[in-house]
């Protein structure tokens, strides 16, 4: 008998990245986000809480770390100030709290970790077959932490060193393709 069939919500993601790795192991996988999606697929733009309550096996969520990400801790005490960090923080929490059985809630280092909880598990794109540094937090519920796939030498730090630009913002954020394979394979088997 084969593996069964998931049924998995990728929240706050455009590019599909993590949809398709989903996908091509045979689950039924759909991306969510305001912005239309960069490839094709299934793929449902709007606002998440739209499709929370369909009966998802799991998701993986990428909220937006714009108002989080401690990254941007000079600018905290204007985002307190005017309510956009609270919404940030409440959003997530959001995520936090459905009733998917299995959840993944992606971000870099942020608030979160004092807010709420530390992450269960920080992972880096070098671990998974990209020779970059970049932490990402992992908060888990019903699921495995995410084992190392292919370690690769290289330490660069490509994402932090990106020169602005309109889409930057947009270039930063996308996953990695071998955190996307790793998460498919290890969480949907």
């Amino acid at each position: 008998m084969g593996q069964a069939r998931l049924r998995v919500l990728v929240a706050c993601e455009y590019s599909g990245v993590v949809r398709d790795a989903f996908a091509r192991l045979g689950h039924y996988a759909m991306s969510c986000d305001l912005l239309p999606a960069e490839v094709p697929g299934s793929h449902y733009q709007g606002d998440v809480r739209d499709v929370l309550d369909y009966p998802w096996d799991l998701m993986v969520a990428h909220p937006p770390c714009t108002h989080l990400s401690v990254s941007g801790a000079r600018h905290f005490a204007d985002k307190r100030m005017d309510g956009r960090q609270q919404a940030a923080v409440s959003f997530f929490m959001m995520l936090a709290k459905t009733d998917i059985p299995m959840v993944a809630i992606e971000n870099p280092v942020c608030i979160m970790s004092s807010l709420w909880k530390k992450p269960d598990q920080v992972i880096q794109p070098w671990q998974f077959g990209h020779g970059e540094t970049k932490a990402t937090c992992l908060w888990l519920k019903g699921l495995s932490l995410l084992k190392p796939e292919n370690i690769v030498d290289g330490r660069e730090s490509r994402i932090h060193k990106m020169p602005p630009s309109p889409d930057r913002w947009k270039e930063r954020s996308r996953t990695y393709s071998g955190i996307a394979a790793a998460m498919a394979n290890q969480w949907g088997g």
